[in-house]
């Protein structure tokens, strides 16, 4: 009974915090949905007043299924999926396994904004080294395939992805918090908010580029080129795996960044088979055949 209980009660939690969020009944560095919906409104704006491919509708193609994945991944998943980390986190506990207890490096002394930085670092590179996985073993690829289907870029295509990516990408994301020790988890908020505003801009239809930064943050026009349908044959398995940053593509030579006007026939070899029902697409990647 005490994981159903457990289960449960985290599965409410996670209910009433989001209800709160939306009637502003949290504190506004903690209010991830308003959060996400300021980002976003902004970054399609800019997507409005600047666009890179300029015969692309404001409404692009798919653009209220990729808002619908928004909200599916970041909230109703989230919810659902809450209730099976808190079981998870009981049963560690159980067996003596904490966040302190498998810590490799102390940041306890250290000031908050070089904890903010490592913390970031780790997480990104565990990000990418989990995308690059999701590309290179064909059991992962056929779900990240649903992420790769868009076929127009705008803001709202960042959180378009399969649920079990959330399945492979969390509990990687928590084992490298849980490397960190002394890391305060209410200073991660600040985290958050960057990524989810680079990755919105990493799909946006807008030709950025950050000058001499492009080395360091990815970008609008490097991960243009993650999504093309064709790739180079030596790359196979894709290019420009970075998710916040470019620098582990450049450190690991991963990177291709050709010079184009930005219209470029997106998605995959075998992409029309994909559904375009959002239902379908939350069963597809459990068949080998598609």
């Amino acid at each position: 009974m005490k994981y159903f209980d457990a289960f449960k009660d985290a599965l409410t939690g996670s209910v009433d915090w989001t209800w709160n969020s939306i009637l502003f009944h949290v504190p506004w560095q903690h209010n991830f949905f308003w959060g996400l919906m300021v980002i976003s409104i902004a970054v399609w704006l800019l997507e409005i007043a600047f666009p890179w491919r300029k015969e692309q509708a404001v409404f692009r193609k798919d653009f209220w299924l990729d808002a619908f994945y928004m909200f599916f991944n970041f909230f109703i998943f989230t919810i659902v999926i809450s209730g099976f980390y808190k079981v998870l986190e009981l049963l560690f506990s159980e067996i003596g396994l904490s966040m302190s207890s498998m810590a490799l490096i102390d940041l306890s002394n250290l000031p908050i904004w070089t904890e903010l930085l490592i913390f970031f670092l780790i997480l990104d590179f565990v990000q990418w080294f989990t995308h690059v996985l999701l590309h290179r073993f064909e059991f992962l690829w056929r779900f990240h395939k649903v992420h790769h289907s868009v076929k127009e870029m705008g803001f709202a295509a960042h959180l378009r992805y399969h649920w079990m990516e959330n399945i492979l990408y969390k509990p990687l994301k928590v084992f490298a918090v849980m490397l960190i020790g002394g890391f305060e988890p209410e200073q991660a908020f600040i985290i958050h908010f960057v990524a989810i505003s680079i990755g919105h801009l990493n799909h946006a239809n807008i030709k950025l580029t950050y000058g001499p930064l492009k080395y360091i943050f990815n970008n609008p026009v490097m991960h243009l080129y993650h999504h093309a349908y064709t790739l180079p044959k030596v790359r196979k398995h894709g290019v420009n795996f970075g998710i916040s940053l470019s620098l582990w593509d450049y450190i690991f030579k991963t990177y291709y960044v050709p010079e184009s006007s930005g219209s470029i026939e997106l998605g995959y070899p075998g992409d029309s088979k994909m559904p375009k029902n959002f239902f379908a697409q939350l069963l597809y990647g459990f068949r080998k055949k598609h």
